[in-house]
């Protein structure tokens, strides 16, 4: 079901969006009302799911993760059981940082951040080797374009 906001819940997501270390006066004078609304509001977006959380982010090459590759993994078999203990097996990869199911020939898209390409390699090697995994097709990128993880609320 679809959040019902007002406009000022979606001027309060586009700021926090923006910047999620926004006091909450400065948050409060921005969408045009006083501070304890503001903060009723926030939490009350928190509890509803749809603020699920704050997060700094960091550049990965600076940290020295010099590689960032896309995995499409086919499985064996696509059911209920097998698709969900798929998907728990990721989460025992730090290397992975994003998973999608998808329609179509493949069935997982695996965004990986690894420090160098030796543990890429060393990771497709466990992937391929897991349970109910058919095959696993790599790409390395060369570069990003755009980077972009929040949410098009320009449009609102």
């Amino acid at each position: 079901m679809k959040a019902r906001l007002d406009q000022i819940d979606w001027n309060i997501l586009r700021e926090l969006q923006a910047d999620g270390r926004i006091t909450n006066v400065e948050l409060a004078r921005r969408v045009g009302i006083s501070a304890p609304p503001c903060l009723r509001r926030v939490r009350a977006l928190e509890e509803a799911g749809i603020i699920r959380g704050y997060r700094t982010l960091l550049d990965e090459k600076s940290l020295g993760y010099d590689v960032t590759a896309f995995a499409f993994v086919s499985l064996a078999s696509q059911a209920e059981a097998d698709l969900i203990g798929f998907e728990e097996r990721i989460g025992d990869w730090p290397i992975v940082r994003d998973c999608y199911m998808l329609s179509g020939e493949t069935d997982f898209l695996l965004k990986c951040v690894a420090k160098d390409l030796r543990a890429f390699q060393t990771f497709i090697i466990e992937l391929t080797g897991a349970p109910n995994v058919r095959s696993v097709k790599t790409t390395l990128t060369i570069r990003r374009s755009k980077h972009e993880p929040s949410v098009p609320l320009d449009e609102r």
